[in-house]
């Protein structure tokens, strides 16, 4: 699986979320490399379980579309005599 590439800023809002977190749930301080480090891992060890569930979420919507334009097509079929 590829790794998901964050533009400078998306990766400086993570950071700074998971710095957040862990003060203030865990009354823990940790610093930006080690933020980084856990944006890395997470990334890799536990992003493909949400990207996978994503493409199983679009698959679903995908096949409730399909279900939607097959009972259009099947209305407007012609009667055959």
């Amino acid at each position: 699986m590829k790794n998901i590439e964050f533009t400078k800023e998306q990766k400086m809002h993570i950071v700074y979320k998971i710095k957040h977190y862990f003060n203030a749930e865990l009354g823990e301080e940790i610093g930006q490399f080690d933020a980084e480090f856990l944006l890395e891992f997470f990334g890799k060890e536990i992003g493909p379980y949400f990207y996978n569930h994503g493409l199983q979420d679009a698959q679903g919507a995908m096949d409730s579309q399909m279900d939607t334009l097959k009972e259009v097509l099947y209305t407007m079929e012609e009667p055959i005599a």
